[in-house]
Order: C-alpha cells, then sequence, then structure tokens
C-alpha cells in the first residue's frame, strides 16, 4: 500500500520521529504545503493523510484506489465527508494530542495581557526602568487571575481542561449553554457568561452556527476591562468587529493565534492595528514538539488500527 501525506511541513520540521509512521506502510510520499501535495503520486494513494490541506470531492472521486483519509487535527472541515462515505472511504481524525500545548498556550497568552508583560518588557527594552526614580515600575495595570470570572464558549477536550487549569489559579468558571439553545445543567446562558466573564475564552468547532459568534453586539456586551482569547478557529469572530472594539476601547485585550484565513497574505484588519492589549500569534498553540510527536504516532496506531480491520478516531465510512 501506498501512503501519501499531502502536507508533512505542517507537522515536521526536522525535530519529528516520522519512523513509526513510516513503518506502518511499504510505501510512503511526504509532500508539503508549497508544492500543494504530490499530485500524480496522490492519484496512486490507499491511505491520504492531511492537516490542513483540502481533500474535496474532486480529490476523492479521482483517487481511484482511496481506502482511508487521516486527518491530522481534530477538526475535519478540510475533508469532504460526504464524498467520502459514498465511495465507502474511511476517514479518521486524530484526538487530545495537543490539550497541554493549547492550554498551555491560552494560559500564557492570558498572563501577558492580565499582567500587561508586553508593555513592562517594551520598558526594559527601551530604558524606561532605568531612569525611573523607584525599585520598581507601576506603569500599567497588573491583574491577578484569582477571584477573576473566567468564561467558556466550546465545552469539548480544550473547554474542559481550559476550565480546570483556571480552578487552579483560583478563577471562578463560567460554562456556555449554546445560543439560543435550552438550559442544560452546569451551563449559563451564553449571553450572561459574555457579561460576567473577566476573561472569555473560545474554544468551539466552527460551523455555520458558530461562524461570526462574536461581533459587534456581543463585543458590546462584554465587560470594558475584559479580555478575550481565541485558539479555536478565526471565523468565529467577527475580525473587523473586534478590531473596532479593541480601538474604541469597549473591550480591554483580545489574544488571537487563529485569522479566518491562514496564511493572512491579504491583510487583516487585526494585523493592522498596533496595539499593547492586542497579541497575534501564528496558529501556534497546538504545536508544542511534543504535541506534534503526539500528532505522528496517533496517525500511525489509527493506520495500523485500520489494517488490522478496527479502525479507531473513525469520523466517517
Amino acid at each position: 500500500m501506498r501512503g501519501v501525506f499531502l502536507d508533512i511541513d505542517t507537522v515536521d520540521r526536522g525535530d519529528i520521529d516520522l519512523g513509526g509512521l513510516r513503518a506502518t506502510l511499504p510505501e510512503w510520499i511526504f509532500s508539503n504545503t508549497a508544492t500543494g501535495g504530490a499530485k500524480e503520486q496522490t492519484l496512486q494513494a490507499e491511505v491520504l493523510v492531511s492537516n490542513k490541506a483540502a481533500i474535496d470531492a474532486t480529490t476523492i472521486n479521482s483517487i481511484e484506489g482511496l481506502e482511508l483519509i487521516c486527518i491530522a487535527a481534530t477538526g475535519i472541515n478540510n475533508v469532504d465527508l460526504a464524498a467520502a462515505a459514498e465511495k465507502g472511504i474511511t476517514v479518521c481524525n486524530v484526538r487530545s494530542y495537543a490539550t497541554a500545548s493549547a492550554v498551555e498556550h491560552v494560559f500564557g497568552l492570558i498572563l501577558c495581557l492580565a499582567r500587561s508583560l508586553p508593555q513592562y518588557l517594551q520598558a526594559v527594552d527601551h530604558g524606561s526602568w532605568q531612569e525611573t526614580d523607584t525599585f520598581c515600575m507601576l506603569d500599567y495595570p497588573i491583574r491577578e487571575l484569582a477571584g477573576q470570572t473566567l468564561g467558556i464558549i466550546g465545552f469539548g477536550e480544550l473547554g474542559r481542561a481550559v476550565a480546570a487549569m483556571g480552578r487552579t489559579f483560583g478563577m471562578d468558571v463560567l460554562i456556555a449553554e449554546r445560543r439560543e439553545a435550552a438550559l442544560r445543567s452546569g451551563r449559563t446562558p451564553f449571553r450572561e457568561v459574555l457579561s460576567r466573564a473577566d476573561i472569555l475564552s473560545l474554544h468551539c468547532p466552527l460551523t455555520e452556527q458558530t461562524r461570526n459568534l462574536i461581533g459587534s453586539a456581543e463585543l458590546q456586551q462584554m465587560k470594558r476591562d475584559a479580555i478575550m482569547i481565541n485558539i479555536a478557529r478565526g471565523g468565529i469572530v467577527n475580525e473587523s468587529d473586534l478590531s473596532d472594539a479593541l480601538l474604541s476601547g469597549e473591550i480591554g485585550g483580545a489574544a488571537i493565534d487563529v485569522l479566518t484565513w491562514e496564511p493572512p497574505r491579504t491583510g487583516n484588519p487585526l494585523l493592522s492595528l498596533s496595539l499593547p492589549n492586542l497579541i497575534i500569534t501564528p496558529h501556534i498553540a497546538w504545536a508544542s514538539r511534543n504535541a506534534r510527536q503526539r500528532l505522528v504516532d496517533e496517525i500511525a496506531a489509527n493506520i495500523r488500527a485500520f489494517l488490522s480491520g478496527a479502525p479507531r478516531n473513525v469520523v466517517s465510512n
């Protein structure tokens, strides 16, 4: 059998052990994003692996012997599941591999904004601290997390882990119910979470129901000193509305790891801002070396399970 990994460069930059994955099949082709995948070789693939490269109906229908699609991620929006199901192709994803990495990134971002770390680092770099009369600078706000209210939208694997970490910091945690849905035990109405949260963290998938979930109306309901964190998907937040809210002081700050279009070659309203209360990182919350190694190992496990006749992590077949 032949396996083709369409965008190996999104997972491995020479720091990951691919031995376990290579051992699953007699032949592997590792392509990269820049070349758009190895098209001729892909047409002969029995196993196709993709992190973010789109596997649409045209691609699926053009590969005669395709048996298995492995998504090198948890999100499944880059694969046409209906087309795969119609041809009887099994589709598997990978779960829980990046939880620790993502949670640590969330709280790294929260702490940077809550303690004004970008401003204080810049003050040292620019010599401002060296010119003060006192031993410490108190020019920018420093907030403790203990006693703050952490609002979480999306209570899957990452939402639960962020909630648990928030509680270890002594935070009060609110879990948002889906907008306009009946209230379940342990959940708080969506709009109440917006209005009460000191820090709002987004962990829901991008669907037609969650696209532009946070826009001008939602931002206006938040506290003026509230901080919003988004490591989920860019399209969940209306980026133009967020830009306006930050410029007008409608919310206290935002830290974003994802944008609607990535990489943002055509620009983005948030990228044009230069604000101390806005942090943008290039979709790296998930990407510790440890998490990427777990991801590759889990893909290998998915392939071995499929070959043994007992597929795991199946999202479509």
